[in-house]
Formats: C-alpha cells, sequence, structure tokens
C-alpha cells in the first residue's frame, strides 16, 4: 500500500476534481503525486505517473476551461523533472549505502566471527546488539578459542564510540586469537592484551580521545571440567546459573582494564569457581545491565535470569534479546554482547594439538 500510495494519491486528487465544484479546484494538487513517487520509485515509474497527470488535467481542462491548466501543466511538467532528478540522487544514495552495508558486514564477520556451538563439552551462543539503529559493528566484542589448555572465552568493552573504538576491540581480539592458544594461563594473555592495547592507543592518539581503554573478561574451562577460572579486568560481572540458583562471581581483588595498567598496577586476580555439568554461565556487557526503561531503571538481569528457570543457551539469548529491547521500548542507548556457556556431560575429550 505504501508503494502504491503516488497512484491512490493521483486517483483522489482526479476523482475529487471531477466530481467537486470547479470552484475547489482539486486539480491544482495534482503535481504532489509525482513528488512523492520520487521518494520509493525509480526515476521512470516517476516520469510516467508524471505525464498521468499531465494528461489528467488536461481532459480535466476539456470540461473546465476555467481551471488554470496552463499554470497546473506547467508545474506539474517541473515538479516532474525535479523528482526524476530526485528519485536519480536517491537510487544513487542507496546503492552507495548498501555497498558500505556490504562492507560494514564484511568487517563484522572478521571482527566477531560466528562462534561454534560446541567446543568440546561446552555449549556456547553469542548475542550482539547495536546501539545505533543501522550499525552492524561497534566497541563490544568477544571470542572462543579451542585450545590445549581448555575452552578460552573472552568479551570486553571498549570505551568509546566509531571507528576507533572498532579498532581497538579489533587489535584485543586479534592479539586473543593469536596468543590464547600459546600462552600458559590467563595472567599471561592479559599482560598481552594490555600491552595490544597499549600500543594500539598510542598509535591512534587523537585530539578527541587521547587514550584507549577496554574492560574485558576472560574466562578458562579446563577440559577435565569440574571448574571455570575467571580474570575479570573491570568487567560486569558474570552470573553462574546452577540448579535454579544464581550467583553473581564478583572478584574478590579488582584487576586494571585494559591499558591502565600503569595507573592502577598491574595486579591480576584469577578467581577459581566450581563449573559442573548442567551449570551455565552468562557473560555480558554492560550494554545488558544498564539497559534502562522509560523511568530510567536498570535491566534487573538476575532476577530476570532467576525467573527464566532452565533455559538452554540459545534460548536464553533469544529470550534476552527480546526482552531488552521490549524493556527498553526498542531504543537501546548502548551495544550489547553476550555469551551463554553451559558446561555438558563429561566424555571423552579430545585434546587438540597446540598451535
Amino acid at each position: 500500500m505504501v508503494l502504491l500510495s503516488p497512484l491512490l494519491l493521483t486517483a483522489l486528487i482526479t476523482g475529487l476534481a471531477f466530481a467537486t465544484p470547479r470552484q475547489i479546484a482539486f486539480s491544482r494538487l495534482l503535481p504532489a503525486a509525482p513528488a512523492l513517487a520520487a521518494a520509493m520509485w525509480t526515476v521512470l515509474p516517476t516520469v510516467l505517473l508524471g505525464v498521468f497527470c499531465l494528461v489528467a488535467m488536461i481532459v480535466l481542462s476539456m470540461f473546465y476551461s476555467d481551471l488554470g491548466t496552463q499554470y497546473t501543466a506547467a508545474a506539474i511538467i517541473a515538479v516532474t523533472l525535479a523528482a526524476a532528478y530526485a528519485s536519480h540522487l536517491r537510487l544513487q544514495r542507496e546503492e552507495m549505502l548498501f555497498q558500505v552495508r556490504l562492507v560494514a558486514d564484511a568487517a563484522q564477520k572478521v571482527l566477531l566471527r560466528p562462534l561454534p556451538s560446541r567446543i568440546q563439552d561446552v555449549e556456547i551462543e553469542s548475542l550482539y546488539l547495536a546501539a545505533a539503529e543501522h550499525a552492524r559493528i561497534g566497541g563490544d566484542f568477544y571470542e572462543a578459542a579451542d585450545t590445549m589448555y581448555g575452552v578460552r572465552l573472552l568479551i570486553g568493552d571498549v570505551r568509546g564510540k566509531g571507528l576507533q573504538a572498532v579498532g581497538a576491540a579489533s587489535a584485543v581480539i586479534n592479539c586473543f586469537r593469536e596468543n590464547a592458544y600459546d600462552q600458559p594461563d590467563l595472567k599471561a594473555i592479559i599482560h598481552r592484551l594490555e600491552i595490544s592495547m597499549t600500543r594500539y592507543s598510542v598509535a591512534t592518539r587523537s585530539a578527541e580521545q587521547s587514550e584507549h581503554f577496554a574492560t574485558a573478561l576472560l574466562a578458562e574451562i579446563p577440559y577435565d571440567g569440574g571448574q571455570v577460572r575467571i580474570l575479570n579486568c573491570g568487567h560486569p560481572p558474570p552470573l553462574l546459573v546452577r540448579r535454579g540458583e544464581i550467583r553473581v562471581i564478583e572478584p574478590t581483588t579488582p584487576s586494571p582494564p585494559l591499558n591502565l595498567a600503569n595507573l592502577l598496577g598491574d595486579h591480576y586476580s584469577v578467581e577459581t569457581v566450581a563449573f559442573t555439568s548442567g551449570d551455565q554461565m552468562l557473560l555480558y556487557t554492560d550494554g545488558v545491565s544498564e539497559a534502562r526503561d522509560r523511568t530510567g531503571k536498570f535491566f534487573p538481569l538476575a532476577d530476570w535470569m532467576r525467573g527464566l528457570g532452565p533455559t538452554p543457551p540459545r534460548d536464553l539469548l533469544r529470550r534476552l534479546h527480546e526482552d531488552l529491547v521490549r524493556y527498553s521500548g526498542g531504543r537501546l542507548e548502548d551495544d550489547i554482547a553476550a555469551l551463554a556457556v553451559r558446561s555438558g556431560c563429561p566424555g571423552t575429550h579430545h585434546h587438540p594439538p597446540q598451535v
């Protein structure tokens, strides 16, 4: 119906022009039809509609000689030519926007490539939502790696927006992908991430943003199961679900965000938490916990998890997506990234070779 609206408008104006007294002169509204068509039609249909309006005006003049046909006809011709040009420009911009989105989609697949749904006995699902309506990528990031030390997970959030935040996120992810397989523990990985973030910040320093920093959380689930090791660098604490009970895994000793070690000290603390068969863990960025409703109230993530009950990772993130959009009224103020991880039944483990 929206695409047909220029035709419907033409039919309505023409019908009113024939059905009403000529003193009202509805025919003078005919130039509005090709002007409307320029917003949604291609050039040729827009021109043809203008021609139709011109013919309709000429037919009207055969019945009513005092409509000022020459002025209305001139207006129809002028508006039709302008509408055809506007339609041409719109199509060029739509093509350019389409190409930009293709590039952005390709960049997102490189930056946030699809994660496997299962690594060994660990189920993994991911969620990413950009705050900007047409954005494809942002400063939130996540990754998973199947290493000889176990399943290693990364989630984080670069402070700031725009392409520089995307570049900083890319620097952290690429560093993790390079070092997750080689470094013997989480502290060694975080040191490499710290160096990478610092180098990127120095190389891209600008007047708008002199330094970058990011919160990050590393998790390691060994192959023999039974536990998860977590290193939290200023990131929102993950939620652990065990037999219907929710536990917020707060770090006992805070660790500095990336690129703030020189200011806060490079003291990193690794927490070891039981993570047995059937346990589920939700890792997320602050876009989830800080989503607000119309009154400014934060999204009650822990209470939401309690009310959800036992839910597979994919369904959990689907529900989280739906409820966050509903809770915020469809207006997300920050990017959102989340990982849902569930421990499976222990069985025969294949330890991948070191890369």
